[in-house]
């Protein structure tokens, strides 16, 4: 094999999905690449860190999964889900479909799981991984990365040319680079926070409850979600305030959780036998937004990911977003003349699509825990499946633009909004789309909503 040269060499922080995915992607560009992870290697120990929300695989994260060649590997674990299963506080259960038909769906997949077929992935391909090695300190200047062992507190040493972080939301690269220039960093609280319970299989074996869709128990300031395994268990995520009533300030015991579900979730009560251990076990995780102005150190260091740009996950854009900062920043090392142009250029095209799929992701959440079950909401929604199908080449549901197309999020942000607007003049003062005046309509489609822009 012909050596690989040093300007061809590459360093990334963190083995998580992002890390992962990039690895695979820069070997097949012919990088060499190294891959340094704090925790241990989770398909000798299992997985063991970190957040276990389920994650929602969409559009642009299969892009990417196809680009790396782990798409077929990763749809072996992945659940299909159709769209959200609302259940009603009175018992009622409606699905509301994400898409058109079954050609526009997201996929349920597990953290820890998806995680191993991705590195098994990297190391074949190339990628040398390095495990029990959690990022202490950088001399960006001497460019050498001084690296801890959890087990043992020892260190280690390993010169760079460039460092990526794909180090997650508590990213350690992230402070190295903030002492060496000032990143603009702030991180705004949701004043929200989550905890996760397990509906587990029926006696048969089976899915207790229907398997092809997020379940979702909105109940206005709060909610409950349920994702599916292919365990065929279900992961479910409370969510609450951390201040009033009910929140995390008043529930805090297994024995408040029962009565909380008692309460509000009453039909989830029963598919979870484990309530009160599952509370009390499990950590409650705390749901912030990160914002970075600046992503790159020049040419010596860049972040991606959650390391650049947390969100909530109200969207399941996460991953997606992460996946979608791989392919574009491989691409940009690739077409730039060195790293720090690259790293400038990524950032430029990223940055701004970042905090479009953030603000949405916000948006998201007040939607799903206060508005699935609104009249008015309902009636929009209607509307919005009319005009996609009435005016396909103008009217795209924001929802569909995020995760069954490529659009870039900045751009289906500013679309969404202008088509919300249309959506809320068109249905006001009307209860049934049956009143509705499709002259006007069509009209004011066609005069307000330009082409959409061709898929990327």
């Amino acid at each position: 094999m012909t050596a690989i040269p040093d300007n061809r060499h590459i360093t990334l922080i963190g083995a998580g999905l992002a890390g992962a995915v990039l690895a695979t992607l820069l070997v097949q560009r012919g990088w060499r690449v190294d891959v340094y992870e704090k925790r241990g290697d989770p398909r000798v120990q299992g997985y063991g860190g970190g957040r276990s929300i389920n994650l929602a695989l969409a559009e642009r994260g299969r892009h990417a999964l196809r680009l790396a060649g782990a798409d077929d590997a990763v749809m072996k674990h992945a659940v299909m889900m159709r769209g959200r299963m609302v259940h009603f506080l009175d018992g009622r259960t409606d699905l509301q479909r994400y898409g058109r038909d079954d050609s526009e769906v997201i996929w349920s997949v597990h953290r820890g799981e998806l995680n191993v077929v991705l590195l098994d992935i990297a190391e074949r391909a190339g990628a040398r991984l390095h495990f029990d090695r959690g990022l202490s300190n950088v001399d960006f200047d001497a460019r050498i990365a001084t690296f801890t062992d959890p087990r043992d507190g020892s260190t280690h040493q390993a010169a760079f040319e460039s460092l990526v972080g794909a180090d997650g939301a508590g990213s350690a690269l992230r402070s190295a680079m903030a002492k060496q220039v000032d990143l603009g960093e702030r991180t705004e609280s949701l004043g929200h926070s989550y905890k996760e319970l397990e509906i587990p299989p029926a006696r048969d074996g089976s899915f207790s409850i229907e398997p092809n869709a997020l379940h979702i128990w909105p109940r206005g300031r709060y909610m409950c979600i349920a994702l599916p395994n292919d365990e065929r268990t279900f992961t479910v995520t409370l969510f609450l305030p951390n201040e009033g009533d009910p929140s995390f300030a008043t529930v805090r015991t297994g024995h408040d959780a029962r009565a909380l579900f008692e309460r509000d979730f009453a039909d989830a009560l029963p598919l979870i036998p484990d309530l009160e251990q599952d509370f009390e076990r499990n950590p409650t995780g705390i749901l912030a937004t990160l914002y970075l102005d600046r992503w790159h150190l020049d040419g010596r260091a860049v972040l991606l990911g959650d390391a650049a740009h947390a969100m909530v996950p109200f969207h399941g854009q996460g991953m997606n977003c992460a996946f979608e900062d791989c392919v574009a920043l491989a691409e940009q090392l690739d077409s730039q003349p060195d790293r720090a142009a690259a790293f400038a250029a990524f950032q430029a095209d990223r940055l701004p699509n970042a905090r479009a799929i953030q603000q949405m992701a916000l948006e998201n959440y007040l939607e799903m825990r206060d508005r699935v079950d609104d009249d008015d909401y309902l009636l929009q929604r209607a509307l919005e499946r009319e005009l996609a199908q009435r005016h396909p080449d103008r009217f795209m549901p924001r929802y569909a633009m995020v995760t069954f197309h490529r659009i870039p999020y900045a751009t289906a942000f500013e679309r969404g909004r202008q088509q919300r607007e249309l959506l809320v003049d068109l249905t006001r003062g009307h209860a049934s789309l049956d009143t509705l005046d499709w002259n006007v309509v069509d009209a004011a489609v066609r005069e307000r909503l330009s082409p959409l822009p061709v898929d990327a």
